[in-house]
């Protein structure tokens, strides 16, 4: 059919049609009475593009969003009106937070039962409303209330929801829409629109120049770097210039994390080199970074950054972010890849006039990395049981292949992940970061698999958090999901224990998980005995030797698979930065005093 002739189509039609067009291969979701006529939609469509049912909406827009984390390539999840659609709101947070994409296609009860308070309608004080449910969590919500409203309202949704930083988009659609029909133009989306633009040239060639005369020069690469798919850009100029890469905890893997110029990550849980070049740079290169709390130490200076006196040059493709939590005395709205490219191209034509300063500068770094990683590798030698956190640290990166996809959940074992976890290529980790939705991994990780079906896919999770989401087993079991959850098992929450220890005197409520039998004995779900009533394999750690076999082991497998493993809830992470919750007081770095009573020194 040719794509400027008018069809008869139903709205459901219209919109499957229109995604197998833009060659997507999954619908991720889960059925109600809202939706039905989509799903005959997509009933008719099963050869062109493919149904995966979970067993909560949450599950299905975490793995929509883990799918475009590892591909850079959105999906479409479907959900029922009422609470089916109110479940997809964690997700849609999450993925919004992190500028990923993916379409939401939700259904909403039929116009001709508006203002009548039917079953699942949402809104008291205004029809069908639940695009105001999830207005702050959405580049933008459209409601067609017509089949002829149809056509415009996907292709603007689509186009928005990948044009500029990328965002879930939602399509609210009435039931009798998917289901009647009226003579329209099939809507036909415009090429990707991407920003490409490097920045304002003159800006880019002043600051490169400010930049090559630093004594003590750092790059922050954030997840726009990622986003940009810029790592090869970023490595080429680090290497040009050598100047030192850091990281933001999003941005992870923006540099193989062993490289010579690249010292981890920054922030509350970043590593000690990190924190000690962003505080001590008299310049810093921002890619693609948002300067969030938990990255920057909360913005309290000295901690991680000194903004000023350091001078910032900050490039980013959203306006909204220079300048917003510090003053950019270079501020580019720009591409990351379109401008370091910009700026190799101007490598040739000038020369740095700080390089002796610069190997001073090295030095000091990579002595700082050396004496970390001299301090961390004594702790990860242990062999008690619970393991220490830096012993199953060290065992999930030496039997985690090179290609694998990590996806981390929320909890106090994303802490070490940032702290101790080599990323060692792009898109390798995926977290949920800025609204740190728990449950992420836990369900995200099969999407990161449909996404990248040739690389092994491991999910780190808490207990607390695999307990959010546990129903991804048994959806992993149903279509063949071939992934592996690694439960960090600590007997609560304990990333806010931790909080509460720190803050309260070690005062602790509701933190713990525990037998209420009068000496709080700490609990914990059999945990393999669960998997395997969903028909996962799965495998208990009661030694430390064992834990690099086991995950071998259940990534040889490939079927679903869960090792639980036992971790001490006592030993947190080292700190080299901080975190601050006004009004109570922030931690201070404590690093330097466990190196010496390691007895090592700086």
């Amino acid at each position: 059919m040719n794509q400027s002739e008018r069809a008869l189509m139903n709205g459901a039609d219209i919109i499957v049609d229109f995604l197998v067009r833009q060659k997507v291969p999954y619908l991720f979701g889960l059925c109600g009475h809202g939706n039905v006529g989509f799903l005959d939609a997509a009933f008719k469509a099963q050869d062109r593009i493919r149904t995966i049912s979970v067993h909560h909406e949450q599950t299905a827009g975490h793995m929509a969003d883990a799918y475009f984390k590892v591909r850079h390539e959105p999906v479409a999840t479907f959900t029922s009106c009422g609470p089916g659609s109110a479940n997809l709101v964690m997700a849609l947070a999450a993925a919004m937070a992190d500028s990923s994409a993916f379409f939401a296609i939700t259904g909403n009860v039929p116009t001709s039962q508006f203002n009548r308070g039917p079953f699942q309608e949402t809104g008291r004080y205004f029809q069908g409303d639940f695009p105001s449910v999830i207005r702050p969590y959405v580049k933008r919500s459209y409601q067609p209330t017509r089949v002829d409203m149809m056509p415009l309202a996907v292709r603007q949704g689509w186009e928005l929801m990948l044009s500029g930083r990328p965002g879930p988009v939602n399509l609210d659609v009435p039931l009798n829409v998917f289901v009647e029909e009226a003579e329209v133009v099939p809507p036909q989306a415009s090429a990707r629109i991407v920003n490409s633009s490097p920045g304002n040239p003159d800006s880019l060639t002043e600051a490169l120049k400010v930049l090559l005369a630093a004594k003590r020069p750092v790059i922050i690469a954030g997840q726009g770097v990622l986003l940009a798919e810029a790592t090869a850009e970023l490595q080429a100029f680090a290497e040009a210039t050598s100047i030192p890469v850091v990281t933001s905890p999003n941005g992870k893997g923006s540099i193989n994390e062993r490289h010579r110029l690249a010292f981890g990550s920054i922030g509350r849980n970043g590593t000690y080199a990190a924190n000690d070049a962003t505080k001590n740079a008299d310049v810093i290169l921002s890619l693609g970074f948002t300067f969030d709390d938990r990255a920057t130490s909360a913005w309290l200076d000295g901690y991680t950054l000194s903004i000023p006196p350091s001078r910032l040059i900050q490039i980013d493709i959203d306006p909204s972010e220079l300048g917003r939590n510090y003053p950019a005395e270079f501020p580019i709205l720009g591409c990351a890849r379109a401008s370091l490219r910009f700026l190799n191209g101007l490598l040739p034509g000038v020369t740095s006039a700080a390089s002796g300063e610069r190997e001073a500068w090295l030095g000091r770094l990579n002595h700082g990395r050396e004496v970390w990683h001299q301090f961390q590798s004594g702790l990860a030698a242990s062999d008690q049981m619970p393991l220490r956190p830096e012993r199953m640290m060290r065992a999930l990166s030496r039997a985690i292949p090179e290609n694998a996809v990590v996806a981390a959940d929320v909890g106090v074992h994303h802490n070490w992940i940032i702290q101790l976890f080599d990323a060692l290529r792009p898109r390798q980790l995926i977290h949920s970061w800025g609204f740190a939705a728990m449950g992420f991994a836990t369900s995200g990780i099969l999407g990161a698999k449909l996404a990248a079906p040739d690389r092994p896919c491991v999910a780190v999770v808490g207990d607390g958090s695999f307990l959010m989401t546990p129903h991804a087993l048994a959806t992993a079991v149903e279509f063949n999901i071939p992934v592996v959850w690694v439960v960090w098992n600590n007997n609560g929450y304990c990333s806010i224990r931790d909080i509460q220890h720190g803050m309260f005197s070690g005062r602790e409520l509701a933190t713990s998980f525990q037998k209420d039998h009068g000496n709080r004995e700490l609990f914990s779900a059999d945990f393999a005995a669960l998997a395997r009533s969903m028909g996962v394999m799965a495998h208990t750690v009661t030694h430390a030797g064992e834990v690099e076999d086991a995950i071998k082991t259940a990534i040889a497998a490939n079927r679903p698979y869960l090792i639980e493993v036992p971790v001490e809830r006592e030993i947190r992470p080292i700190g080299t930065g901080s975190w601050e919750l006004p009004p109570l007081p922030q931690p201070e770095p404590n690093f330097l005093k466990a190196l010496a009573a390691a007895g090592l020194s700086l």
